[in-house]
This record gives C-alpha cells, structure tokens and sequence, in this order.
C-alpha cells in the first residue's frame, strides 16, 4: 500500500479536520465531532427544508463535498466505505431542522438505510419531520430500479433538492421534485483498476491486465461482464446505448451529461468521453446543457469512468441552474 497518511484509523478524522480549516467560511463539524459535517452558516433560525446525506468515506467529493449554499445542510460521515451510525445521523437530522422538516437523501444501500430508518424514528419523538428518498441510479446494479445502488446520480438529486429547499418549496415538495428527477437519471460505470481501502491495506477486488469491468459498483461490486478495455468513442457509445434505452432520448430534449472520474482517471480521458456523447446526442438531435465534468463520485484510487445522463423538464432544468456552492461544487462555471 502506497499512500500519503499517518495512520490508517486516523484516515477520516484527518481528512475531515483537513476540510475544514481549509474551507473554515464554507463548513464545520457539528459540535466538533468528525463523524457530523454541516455549512459554517448553519442556523436553526433559516426558514427552509434541510436536506442531509450519510455515506461512507472514501468517495470524496460524495458525499460530504456537497455541503453547502443551494445543496446539502449536512452529512453524517463513517469510514471508508462504512456507514455511519444511527445516533450520528439522528443528531445531524436535528441540527438541520429549522421548523419546515428535513429530507434524508442517500444511495440505496443496506447499512445507511437501517441507519436512517432508526435514526428518523428517532427524532419523531422531538416532533422533526423527515421525508427520505433514495438515490438508484445505477442500471448495471439491477434490472429493478428500486433494488439499483446510488451512484454519482446522486450529485444532481443533492443539487435539485438543495435548490427546491432555498426556494421555499415545502418538504414534500422538495421530495416529490426529487423523486421525479430521480426517474430521469441514469448512470452507468467501468473499473479499470481496483482501489485500497487504508486500513485493509491490500487491494479489494482485481482487475486483470488488458480488461475492464463494465458497471461495477463504487465499493467494487460485481460488474455485467469483464472485457478487453476497449477505445473511448466505443465505450461512450456503449453506456449511452444502454442509458438511452431506459430514457428514451427523444428530438429536442434536453439533457445534462455528468462524466466522472473513479479517483485515478486523468481530466484529459474524461473529455475524450464527452466529445463522443456529445455527438451521439447531436444524432439524435437532443441538446446537452451545463455539463459536469470531473470527479464527482470517486472510489479512492480506482482507475475508470462512469456517466450519467439526467434527462431534463423546464424545471428540473431551472433548479439546475439555481446558484450553488460547496467546497468541491460551483456551477458558477456551467454558464
């Protein structure tokens, strides 16, 4: 194991102190506590809906790299690849809560669903209104959708809700945009390389020489099938086709096309990717607006890609556009 730590069970604490002296006006930890991320300006007295997440670490900037203006009020932080625990989230659902209730935004997956279950009953008995929705975006992991792991699809869910929450909507509004915005993202990934996790110290899965999985998951769940890394206009087409028979990509949509980088990939090859998606959209006469490019749902240090597509209505496409800030998040630059 290659990496710059000190020790592998002070890896997350570490990082979260590194986050936030680095971005001192933007986030803290709640009551100094690691485990709990909130904006610096977090207030009870704000008169909107707070919208959290929970993950585990080592997918930065998911999930608490979106905490911020227009996004996230909060995140529940556990080690790499854990999730946190139930009390974490429930004090974190609490600091959130400014009267209108809180909605709980996270990947489908069993640890942090059980936690949040227990963690929302929890705050039932301080009169807190929860609202939760899971993110399954991710085609390769089932054929059914409500069975699909949330993956980098998640990004524009935080990026919807946390702007239907700044405009006042109420918090089944903001569930129901969210849900909806949901059924229209899809994402579909590939692994070229396998990443350590720092306190195992040795790699969790393989990959052989020459080959790529197509549609492992985040922690390294199995793929579809294993096959020769093939070049990138042949893979662009490949994850479009598949993401477009579930969109149905129509004359004169509009979609938004979010390609990222697993934690090793360079920027260079994931612009490769985009120049070929773009094409394939204009075939079809759909537009692409306000692009994401870069890494937005990593896995360490993983080698590969993956892409969502979120097909776009007129106001889907005006919460996108609503201003956002986080530390690892603008789209001040999608103009």
């Amino acid at each position: 194991m290659k990496k710059i730590l000190n020790s592998p069970q002070d890896f997350v604490r570490e990082t979260v102190e590194g986050i936030c002296l680095a971005y001192q006006g933007q986030v803290k930890m709640l009551n100094d506590d690691f485990r709990m991320l909130v904006r610096a300006d977090n207030s009870r007295k704000k008169d909107k809906v707070g919208i959290v997440t929970a993950g585990g670490s080592g997918h930065l900037p998911v999930f608490l790299g979106y905490v911020g203006e227009g996004l996230l009020d909060g995140c529940a932080i556990g080690d790499v690849f854990a999730s946190p625990s139930a009390s974490k989230m429930a004090d974190l659902i609490r600091a959130c809560d400014s009267g209108k209730g809180v909605l709980c935004l996270y990947g489908n997956y069993g640890g942090d669903k059980m936690n949040f279950a227990m963690a929302t009953e929890e705050v039932e008995f301080d009169d807190i209104k929860t609202s939760s929705v899971l993110v399954t975006d991710d085609i390769a992991s089932s054929e059914d959708f409500a069975k699909r792991r949330g993956v980098a699809g998640m990004v524009y869910a935080f990026k919807i809700a946390g702007a239907a929450a700044e405009l006042g909507y109420s918090l089944e509004e903001v569930a129901t945009i969210t849900k909806k915005a949901l059924e229209n993202i899809r994402t579909m990934g590939v692994a070229l390389s396998p990443c350590i996790v720092p306190t195992v110290g040795e790699p969790t899965f393989t990959v052989d020489e020459g080959k790529m999985e197509i549609g492992m998951g985040i922690h390294g769940e199995a793929g579809i099938e294993i096959a020769d890394i093939m070049k990138a206009d042949d893979l662009a087409q490949l994850i479009f086709t598949k993401i477009d028979r579930e969109l149905h990509l129509k004359s004169e949509d509009k979609i938004s096309v979010l390609v990222n980088g697993l934690g090793a990939t360079p920027l260079e090859e994931l612009f490769v990717l985009y120049r070929k998606l773009v094409e394939l959209c204009k075939s079809k006469n759909v537009s692409c607006v306000l692009p994401h490019i870069g890494e937005y749902a990593t896995s360490m240090e993983m080698a590969g890609c993956s892409i969502t597509i979120f097909k776009l209505d007129d106001e889907c496409l005006k919460l996108l556009e609503y201003p956002a800030l986080s530390p690892f998040y603008t789209n001040n630059n999608l103009f």
